[in-house]
């Protein structure tokens, strides 16, 4: 066997160039740009990064192993990356994996003879509107069984369009679909940065904070933490610096709300980090978007830039004393960084692992200092509500939930995508507004892979905090996946369960081990094989990760397969693929 070639270390030159007075901090954009360089991470290469970073190499290794589009060893010069999560794999996604390998004569994560393909299974693209969805090296293709004849899809990739946005009333979503995403001319015209002038021309840091707080806005990612309370206690940390970030690295299955907004409106976003930063004290935010998109990471490159250059971000913002600029961050693929901690030691150049809390971000965030961290819809809620005021937005949703929210309508619906409505709008009119659901309605998983299932006598839910929290039910990011009789929800289940098996971090024991015990013995469910002794097991387990995992993601990673057991006992013990 014939020797790798040598690479040619003077392409790095440039990157270490850049990144190198950072060091470690920018490990992670170092690891991306020469892997996009060479095509994958060689021994040589990585050596160099690590004597230019001065960041031990055995360190880097362990970052190169824990991220998904790290790769140490070659891989084909376009990777296929094909979207399993639970509403792609209900509508073909594997069915479309194994014919695109078979007309490639590859197993999956193999590379083609001549060295041009490579296909992979992906846990979540963010494209569950698109169901079954791919990722062609950075093309987002939707419906890719409907269009695989001669592989069509893989070889000639069509992008998938932004989607479908609707509801009422648009006050997030309303220029979504409907001016060029980078046009900042037509972006101002329909009342963008309305919020940033108000704030900078007649309101001081603390009367934001103080509307905010009014608004009684809380956090979109699921958490519900009161935003205008977190930007009030970052403000009031002693420290000499603060930063904001965005966290955009929205990896829950059947989430794909901020991917919307990043690629229909970004200057909306950027919008919402800047009123942050006024609001904080902050001369610093970041926008750190998920690896699994790269057509969102390239529009907000682009608003980026173009508000830069007209003043919107930099010294002096806007003629005003201030100054403040926005760096986007790639995440690598890995889910558990879309937990605030994990998020914060991927940008530091680490492993994804959790911290403890306390200390919380508002006192010691990002780069140990206070940090606002919010998800892409909580800023631009927040612009949102500086620029018309917080009474008026009040006007809609309840007195606990108020406001409006976006919703993901995936599955079994005639037409899936996102819609915005008011707080308290009832489940039924959420599935009538996606054009109802395709064929006779059997569950409803809400708040994504993390939620529980609600079932079709539960209809008239009013989608609410308080709502759902009376239903024991979570609101989480906004996922309301319909599935149809013709659906096994053991499949569903097992889908679930492989999700969270794959992207457990194995920071602690009761995730890392319950996972792997839950997906043993959903996939025993799935084959009609389970005893009464496994199912008791199923429960223990999922209970376990509940009350013992160390963060979020253990927590919630049983929550969805408990309600199914709670409400469907006999689909676990009776070998048939429907309830009862």
């Amino acid at each position: 066997m014939s020797e790798r070639p040598t690479p040619d270390l003077t392409l790095l030159r440039p990157i270490l160039g850049r990144y190198a007075p950072e060091g470690r901090l920018q490990l992670i954009p170092t690891l991306l740009e020469a892997q996009e360089v060479y095509g994958f991470l060689p021994e040589r290469v990585v050596e160099a990064i690590g004597e230019g970073l001065k960041v031990p190499l055995a360190e880097i290794h362990g970052v190169i192993e824990f991220y998904t589009m790290l790769y140490p060893r070659p891989t084909g010069r376009t990777i296929v990356r094909v979207c399993t999560s639970p509403i792609c794999a209900q509508a073909g996604a594997e069915a479309a994996l194994e014919a695109a390998c078979h007309q490639l004569r590859l197993k999956p994560d193999e590379v083609s003879a001549d060295g041009k393909w490579q296909i992979e299974r992906a846990p979540c693209l963010g494209l569950c509107d698109h169901a079954p969805a791919a990722l062609v090296g950075e093309t987002p293709v939707a419906k890719i069984s409907e269009a695989s004849g001669a592989g069509r899809w893989f070889r000639r990739p069509s992008p998938a369009p932004l989607g479908i946005v609707g509801g009422g009333p648009r006050w997030l979503s309303g220029r979504c679909g409907r001016i060029p995403p980078t046009d900042l001319e037509a972006f101002v015209a329909q009342g963008g940065f309305a919020s940033l002038g108000r704030a900078l021309g007649a309101l001081s840091p603390g009367e934001v904070v103080a509307e905010i707080k009014s608004s009684g806005l809380v956090g979109r990612g699921g958490a519900a933490f009161p935003t205008g309370a977190k930007w009030e206690m970052t403000a009031a940390a002693q420290a000499d610096e603060r930063f904001v970030v965005c966290n955009a690295d929205e990896s829950e299955p059947g989430t794909f709300k901020d991917r919307i907004l990043m690629e229909g409106d970004p200057f909306f976003v950027l919008e919402g980090i800047l009123l942050a930063g006024y609001a904080v004290g902050a001369r610093r935010g970041y926008l750190y978007v998920r690896g699994e998109y790269p057509r969102a990471q390239r529009i907000l490159g682009e608003a980026i830039s173009i508000a830069r250059k007209a003043g919107f971000l930099g010294e002096e913002v806007l003629g005003t004393p201030f100054s403040f600029d926005i760096e986007l961050r790639s995440g690598a693929g890995a889910y558990i960084c879309g937990e605030e901690t994990a998020l914060f030691e991927s940008m530091e150049g680490k492993r994804g692992f959790p911290r403890a809390k306390p200390p919380f971000p508002t006192t010691h965030g990002l780069f140990g200092k206070p940090t606002v961290i919010n998800n892409v819809e909580t800023f631009c809620t927040a612009a949102w509500i500086i620029a018309h005021g917080a009474e008026a937005y009040r006007e809609q949703g309840t007195s606990e939930s108020p406001g409006t929210k976006l919703f993901c309508l995936s599955g079994d619906v005639a037409r899936p995508g996102v819609y915005e409505v008011p707080f308290g709008s009832r489940l039924r009119d959420l599935l009538t507004l996606a054009g109802g659901v395709r064929g006779e309605l059997q569950a409803v998983l809400l708040g994504g892979a993390a939620g529980a299932f609600a079932t079709p006598d539960q209809l008239d839910l009013h989608m609410s905090f308080e709502g759902l929290r009376q239903a024991g039910l979570p609101l989480g990011s906004g996922v309301v996946m319909a599935i149809n009789r013709t659906r096994d929800l053991r499949q569903t289940l097992l889908s679930l369960a492989h999700f969270f098996a794959h992207e457990s971090c194995g920071k602690c024991f009761p995730c890392q081990l319950g996972t792997q015990r839950q997906l043993e013995i959903v996939e025993k469910v799935a084959h009609g094989r389970a005893s009464k002794a496994d199912i008791i097991a199923l429960e223990d387990v999922g209970y376990a990760m509940t009350a013992a995992s160390f963060c979020g993601l253990g927590v919630t990673a049983g929550t969805a397969i408990l309600s199914a057991l709670e409400k469907w006992p006999t689909l676990f013990l009776n070998g048939r693929g429907e309830p009862g």
